[in-house]
Parts: C-alpha cells; structure tokens; sequence
C-alpha cells in the first residue's frame, strides 16, 4: 500500500493553544485523505497515534454512521470580550466553549469574556469553558462558582484539574458538571476516569487515541456521555471527527467540531464550517497545497519518520515537498 504524504500550513485568525500557525499532514491513501497533526511539543512516540489515525481516515472506510448532521458549537479562545462577543455573534452555534485560565490572564479577564458570550448567545443558549488543566481543585472551585455565576449557569467545565484524581476531587464539590479531556487523551489508562467517577461527560478527540475506530471503542468502554472535539485540524481532519460523531449511538451535546473558522487558510475550499449550529457530514479533499518553506517541511519529514518508527504499519510513503493541486 502506498500513501502520499503532504504539509499543510494556515496562519490562525486568533491565538489559540499559545499558538498563531497551525500546520501538519496530510495522507491520500485508497480510501481517500487523513491528516495528522500533532502539536509540536508532543514526543514522537505520543504523535504515532496522530498518525495511525490519519492512515486510518486514508485507507479504511468510516463506520457506519446514525446521522447525517453533527451540532456543534462555537470555539471562543482567550481573547478579549468584545473579540469574543463578535466571534460568537459570527457564528451560527446557539452552544459556546471558551477557553479560560489561559496562562498571563487573571480571572477577571475570564469573567468578561464569559458574560460578553452569555451577551451574545442570549439567555437560552449554552456556555462551557475549557481550563486545560490550568487549575488546582482550590482554584478551580473558587473561579467555577464566579464563572458560573457570570455565565447564567455552565453547561459544564472541561478538564479544570490536570489530574484524574483530582479531577474526581473536584467533581464531588463543584457547582458544575465535570468534563474530562486530557484525562483521555493524554493518559495511560483512561478508564482511570470511570473508576475514579472523576467526570460526568468525557471529551473524545479521535486523532491522539489513534482514529476513529480507536475513539469510538474508548467511547464504549467509559460508557459516559461524549463531546467529540476537534484537535484544531483543518476540514480533512474534521471530516474524520465528524465520522466519529455520526457512528456514536447518543450524542446529547453539541460537539466541538467548529474549529475550521480559526483558520485562515484551510486546504478544503469548501470547508467543514457550520451552518444552523451544524456541520454536514460529507467527504472532503484539498483543493490546492502550496510548497511549504523549507525549513517547516525538512523538519515534518524528520518528524514523520521517527513517528513511522512507532507505527506497525504494512505500507510504504512518498514525502511531497512541492505543490499539489486536486
């Protein structure tokens, strides 16, 4: 089996995840195209689950699927609040996550940019805020009564704590529910989560689990309810979050899959944005790759082979360093 391997780059509108580029791989196998974008702070042998979920999308068929539409909901990163007022208003999502707790922003930063969304979205929509693990149970105790306060009620906080069993701590005294994302994704075991009681919903992103099928089979065995998230991928990496939002059975909350918009450059002209606080489910492939700088794509391709050397994969690659148009 042979993949083709290119790298795509995009400038963010807004910082996100202490970042201002999003770039990463993207993978045409038989069965079409995958991406695998690993944050860069992330060791190789962590990022070959990244990539065994992008070769899946490129050469598996997708599960079958319960719905042709996914709600989702709109990402506010830590900005100001009137950046966030308008980012809100921008969008079609009756559902808004923010990020709070951002490191160099003080709480009442968080606390503005909260009520600016609850401004924005009105009285009936939803609000969750995403901490990052940014917090210790003390904290994060003290600023979920503010922040709820200041939002008109939270739908629920997502990963406040680092720690699962903190995480289970502060869920037996916090004024809001409980979601859990890091404490999946970035585990050892995540069943920790189940055992501990340390959540109410879990956050499932399929590309560091190692795909969809992978998600989907976590999913089953934690047996809580489930947010699929995006990890800040382009179209071809939501396409494979929107699979994965589709097999699933139940899907009682908006996903946090709305995330093409924080790009300004996504490969897929008709990008996987929502419309009606939706996103359709449907195939997607890039239209036009420029070359990347040489210096960004020498270092993918390092990247990606020290990853290989993880994947027990029977195929065999080509690293694309020039442009490629559909």
């Amino acid at each position: 089996m042979h993949l083709d391997i290119y790298v795509y780059t995009s400038p963010l509108h807004t910082r996100f995840r202490g970042l201002t580029q999003r770039d990463g791989l993207l993978i045409r196998g038989p069965a079409g195209w995958g991406e695998a974008s690993p944050f860069w702070d992330y060791d190789p042998q962590y990022s070959a689950a990244w990539l065994r979920a992008g070769i899946e999308s490129a050469t598996s068929q997708y599960p079958p699927a319960f719905r042709s539409k996914i709600p989702v909901n709109v990402t506010v990163p830590a900005t100001s609040a009137q950046r966030a007022r308008d980012i809100v208003l921008a969008s079609t999502c009756t559902t808004a996550k923010v990020k709070v707790g951002e490191a160099g922003q003080s709480l009442a930063e968080d606390l503005s940019r909260v009520a600016a969304v609850r401004e924005a979205l009105g009285a009936t929509g939803k609000i969750r805020v995403d901490v990052n693990g940014a917090w210790d149970v003390i904290q994060a105790r003290d600023a979920l009564l503010a922040l709820n306060e200041a939002a008109g009620g939270l739908e629920y906080a997502e990963q406040p704590v680092s720690d699962v069993a903190d995480l289970a701590r502060l869920r037996k005294i916090s004024p809001v529910p409980i979601a859990a994302d890091e404490s999946i994704r970035r585990a050892e075991d995540p069943m920790r989560v189940k055992e501990l009681e340390a959540a109410d919903i879990i956050v499932v992103k399929n590309q560091p689990l190692g795909g969809v099928s992978r998600a989907i089979d976590i999913a089953q065995q934690l047996q809580l309810p489930v947010v699929v998230s995006s990890a800040l991928e382009s179209s071809i990496g939501i396409r494979a979050g929107l699979a994965f939002a589709a097999a699933l059975p139940e899907l009682p909350y908006a996903c946090g899959l709305a995330t093409v918009q924080l790009l300004t450059a996504d490969p897929v002209t008709d990008s996987l944005v929502p419309e009606a606080g939706v996103i359709q489910v449907r195939n997607v492939e890039p239209d036009y790759l420029p070359a990347p700088d040489p210096i960004l794509a020498s270092a993918w391709q390092e990247r990606l082979a020290r990853m290989w050397e993880y994947c027990d994969i029977d195929a065999h690659y080509t690293f694309h360093t020039d442009h490629y148009v559909k």
